[in-house]
């Protein structure tokens, strides 16, 4: 994956100064030019500005605007004494539309943000801004979850891919083995088939007659059979990668591959997510929301 444009938006929090430093590192690795983008709606509700004078409102809101560029600078200055080329924005806006007409005005390759934990979107750095950036964003999206530990940020080692042979999931596969291979890291391509028993089932499932059990045992094998050579093929195809293993899982995708990136220590999920359907918003509810929201590593989410 070529990185000329990064965009980071930033609120002055923790979580999204751990972004930008994810965003800086990557910068510094690829040559890229970061731009740390900070989004507000003014501090003064409209019932206020309508008590105000025009004069005083505008000095209010000129001194706002400047106290936020200190921060933004501030926040900014590791970053740019580092030796990152770096450009500082602050603008008052709708964060979603300004955040989207950044990312395409720049253009950028990435946009880089910040979670704050694991209890759901509501909580992410940028709230609900968050997720309804990596729905509707044309460029891929790192999310990085809170530190977990301190000193630099590293290149990854172990970089996980879940695919599904969607066009989406290949396109993130190519992604992954890009990343990867630039940074000397294991890829593994794991794809998950959806299924209700967590283990694979045995002729004595409860409730299930053996000659239906039976038949049930001889499907999962075929499904893995399948997916295996699939996953082979896909790997073979991963030109530089030093190490390419494959995983096949029954159960929810979004937990089994959790599970793998714990289990096979990944400090890097790539995810390829569909569209902006209705459908594709499902889909992104029920998988990469999950794997985003929970995940204890950085996560790219790569669309077609």
């Amino acid at each position: 994956m070529t990185l000329t444009r990064i965009l980071c938006p930033i609120d002055f929090s923790e979580a999204s100064s751990h972004a930008l430093e994810h965003a800086a590192v990557l910068c510094t690795r690829t040559g890229a030019r970061l731009t740390a983008l900070h989004v507000f709606m003014p501090m003064l509700a409209l019932a206020d500005a309508a008590a105000l004078a025009p004069a005083t409102f505008d000095a209010v809101a000129a001194a706002d605007l400047q106290s936020r560029r200190e921060r933004a600078d501030a926040q900014c200055r590791p970053v740019r004494e580092a030796g990152v080329a770096l450009d500082v924005v602050v603008t008052v806006g709708q964060p979603v539309p300004a955040i989207l007409d950044h990312a395409t005005a720049l253009p950028a390759d990435l946009i880089v943000m910040g979670t704050h934990g694991t209890s759901g979107f509501e909580h992410l750095v940028l709230g609900s801004v968050t997720e309804k950036v990596l729905r509707k964003a044309a460029c891929p999206v790192l999310t990085v979850p809170p530190r977990v530990h301190a000193g630099a940020v590293a290149p990854p080692t172990h970089v996980l891919c879940a695919v599904d042979f969607s066009d989406c999931s290949q396109k993130a596969a190519v992604a992954a083995a890009g990343l990867a291979a630039e940074a000397g890291a294991r890829l593994t391509l794991l794809h998950v088939i959806e299924w209700p028993w967590h283990e694979p089932p045995t002729p004595l499932i409860d409730g299930v007659p053996a000659a239906q059990a039976a038949a049930l045992v001889d499907y999962h094998r075929y499904l893995e059979a399948g997916a295996v050579e699939r996953l082979k093929a896909l790997a073979a195809s991963s030109a530089g990668v030093r190490e390419a293993a494959t995983r096949v899982r029954f159960g929810k995708a979004y937990a089994e591959t959790l599970a793998v990136a714990e289990a096979d220590g990944a400090d890097l999920i790539v995810l390829g997510v569909r569209g902006r359907s209705a459908l594709d918003i499902g889909f992104f509810g029920s998988t990469a929301n999950h794997v985003v929201r929970a995940a204890a590593c950085p996560v790219l989410t790569v669309r077609v």
